[in-house]
């Protein structure tokens, strides 16, 4: 690695941004400095900001390169370097894959898609082909009757940072109404209300039996193995309770504010979603991420479903609306999601730490990714 410095920034470090220089060497931050003089052989970033790589826990964006239709399925290879691309062009330098150990009623093609981007994701890494860094997220759904099994088949990948316990069972958690789950799948799978009305029940008894002895299983070898749990679509708040009974340190995508704020109480970190701050609110009606940051809650963004959404998110945390600072802002995409998983030696620009660096131009209030470093490499 040769060295490299930067100047004429707007440096975001953890409490304040200052004009300055940011000097790196051999993949790491050597220095910085507040100055307006920029050295001859620096990076001019014409005022632009300089800040950390984004840390996203969860995405599932993956499942729209390897399958970008119902049942079609896509070179594995290709849509894991396809899909690192719009990762790193989004300014996600650490990204956890989230892969899902679902059902099969509504989810027989994310199933059979699992193994293909693993695959696909495990022989880019190997060939050194991506330019992010790519970790695993599990997301499992404790209602179904094996699920134990199909976790531990994989619990001993050293690229696991993050398994999620969910239990999507109508009726409860993202859907408390069970008319508002029929229309939803209606819309998604064209089944009908007969169809629609077995499942129902058939989750209902699935959720009696097997969700309790599940989660439990799971969060036991998580703390075993010092792998970081999320709880998901948390609405009560013994649900966040039960949660902290078990160790889990993350709410992702409470549903409700008065979980949220349980959560908060628990000293567990609340997660959010980039789009539901992008968009002006949650896609299927559940509590606000907005609201969530006005209310000092919010913890956490991750991408969920679309990359670009993480560092537009950030950036309207910042408008009058919500009022935050750039730097605590700055802080939910970057330091807190990195500490979250045990990764310490990223998400801030603070000599020593890697450097994994965005160059960001703002246009019309939307913040543009103009070059992206990874540890120290310049890969966009």
């Amino acid at each position: 690695m040769t060295k490299m410095t930067f100047g004429n920034a707007q440096v975001v470090l953890l409490d304040k941004t200052v004009e300055g220089t940011v000097s790196i060497e051999d993949g790491l931050i050597t220095e910085i400095n507040a100055t307006e003089q920029v050295p001859v052989d620096a990076v001019d970033f014409d005022g632009d900001v300089l800040m950390p790589g984004l840390v996203d826990l969860h995405s599932d964006h993956l499942e729209k390169h390897i399958m970008p239709r119902a049942g079609v399925y896509w070179h594995a290879l290709s849509a894991a370097v396809s899909y690192d691309a719009q990762v790193i062009s989004s300014g996600i330098t650490t990204m956890l894959d989230s892969f899902g150990l679902v059902g099969e009623e509504f989810d027989s093609d994310r199933n059979a898609a699992l193994s293909r981007m693993i695959s696909g994701m495990k022989e880019a890494v190997d060939a050194g082909l991506l330019r992010a860094d790519h970790y695993m997220h599990l997301r499992c759904e404790i209602i179904e009757p094996d699920i134990v099994e199909r976790f531990s088949a994989l619990q001993d990948n050293p690229l696991l940072k993050l398994v999620s316990l969910m239990d999507h069972t109508p009726g409860q958690r993202t859907f408390p109404d069970p008319a508002k789950w029929k229309a939803h799948q209606k819309r998604r799978t064209g089944a009908s209300d007969d169809a629609l009305d077995a499942i129902f029940a058939a989750r209902q008894e699935a959720r009696d039996r097997f969700a309790a002895p599940n989660r439990r299983a799971i969060a036991e070898i998580c703390n075993r193995k010092g792998i970081a749990v999320a709880s998901h679509d948390d609405t009560i708040p013994e649900e966040v309770l039960e949660a902290e009974e078990l160790g889990n340190r993350i709410s992702e995508f409470p549903t409700t504010r008065i979980a949220a704020a349980e959560a908060r109480a628990r000293n567990m970190k609340v997660v959010m979603g980039g789009p539901n701050i992008v968009r002006g609110g949650s896609h299927i009606g559940n509590f606000s991420a907005g609201e969530c940051a006005k209310l000092g809650l919010l913890d956490i963004l991750a991408s969920d479903y679309i990359p670009a959404s993480m560092l537009h998110a950030a950036f309207l945390l910042t408008d009058e609306e919500i009022g935050w600072s750039l730097p605590r802002a700055v802080a939910t995409v970057t330091s807190t999601p990195a500490e979250c998983v045990g990764l310490h030696d990223r998400g801030e620009i603070a000599v020593g730490k890697r450097a994994d660096i965005l160059r960001v131009r703002m246009h019309n209030g939307l913040p543009v990714v103009q070059s992206v470093w990874s540890a120290g490499r310049a890969v966009y």
